[in-house]
């Protein structure tokens, strides 16, 4: 698995040395079209707020600058720009200051695509690419999405955690951030993927607003009200925190948690056996491959809509390898 994963990265270097070499002619433009010879790029990375899945995405956005710079004989800089929390106003904030440096593209997870479209609308009218991550394109956008099928990562763990616990029983489901998109469509496939098995009851699981410590909280609560609890669910990378409640309530073999994504410390509560499985984005490869549509589209290569990162799915089968990959 470590190989696969690391062929993937690998790939993505090798698609970026083809196209700088299809390329190696062209030069970057102003806004008003005047070519601009040789000059350092940069790349704005704005997250949803402060969190450990974020900054593996900037991992892979650095080892795309990293290669970019190789190739292109440039410096290629990631300016990470990560709001406190996840609240839309400090997110246009902090889009509306990156935009004013004049950066060469900017890839953004939007916390709420609608309540930010007006300053994304404004940061492209002056001839800045911007690029989403790890959310999908909305309809009639015309923006480039980079990442995973949400519906089908959410799909596999409902699936999975139905068939670890016999089809039958209560389940919670926690929600992320309400507005976010890539939370919301997780949510509602979970929610689909269990109307299929008709004695699994659903429950509210919480909501932890991406943040680790809500969702600890939130499930400590669900936990205490629901001694028969059979199964967990949530719908972002916060599944320490649920993994913790399980623990700290006594209920780590009798209350199966399937969770999302590929954090060290998810894994770490994977090998332990707290989480069963996880079913993972790939953020590394997120912030890898946002980088090179945004520098694709800064020298006017037409961009995919979606660019598809893939999904991982961990368990005790190969998790020893998973662990050895992330901790690189």
């Amino acid at each position: 698995m470590k190989k696969k994963v690391l062929s993937v990265l690998l790939a993505a270097v090798m698609v970026t040395a083809m196209l700088v070499g299809c390329n190696s002619g062209e030069s970057k433009k102003d806004a008003g079209g005047e070519a601009k010879k040789g000059e350092d790029l940069t790349f704005v990375v704005v997250p949803k707020c402060v969190h450990a899945w974020f900054d593996e995405v900037n991992k892979g956005a650095q080892l795309q600058a990293d290669a970019l710079s190789d190739q292109l004989g440039v410096e290629v800089k990631i300016d990470y720009r990560a709001p406190s929390k996840s609240d839309v106003a400090e997110q246009n904030s902090v889009m509306e200051q990156a935009a004013a440096t004049k950066p060469d593209g900017i890839a953004v997870d939007p916390v709420d695509y609608e309540g930010s479209k007006a300053v994304i609308e404004e940061i492209q009218s002056q001839g800045i690419p911007v690029v989403l991550f790890d959310a999908p394109s909305p309809e009639g956008s015309g923006l480039t999405s980079v990442g995973n099928d949400f519906k089908e990562q959410a799909t596999i763990a409902a699936d999975k955690l139905a068939e670890l616990i016999g089809e039958k029983g209560k389940v919670a489901v926690m929600q992320g951030f309400p507005s976010a998109p890539n939370h919301a469509e997780r949510y509602q496939a979970h929610l689909d993927a269990l109307k299929k098995y008709p004695n699994i009851e659903v429950i509210d699981g919480g909501i932890d607003n991406d943040n680790v410590e809500e969702a600890q909280s939130q499930a400590a609560a669900v936990l205490a009200a629901n001694p028969d609890l059979k199964g967990y669910l949530n719908c972002d990378a916060c599944g320490s925190g649920v993994a913790a409640a399980i623990e700290e309530a006594g209920k780590a073999g009798d209350v199966t948690f399937v969770a999302m994504d590929n954090l060290i410390e998810i894994l770490d509560y994977v090998k332990s056996g707290t989480i069963s499985a996880t079913s993972s984005t790939i953020p590394q490869m997120q912030g890898s491959m946002a980088v090179l549509m945004m520098w694709q589209q800064s020298i006017g290569i037409e961009i995919p809509q979606k660019v598809d990162t893939g999904i991982a799915y961990i368990d005790e089968t190969n998790i020893d390898e998973w662990i050895k990959t992330v901790s690189e």
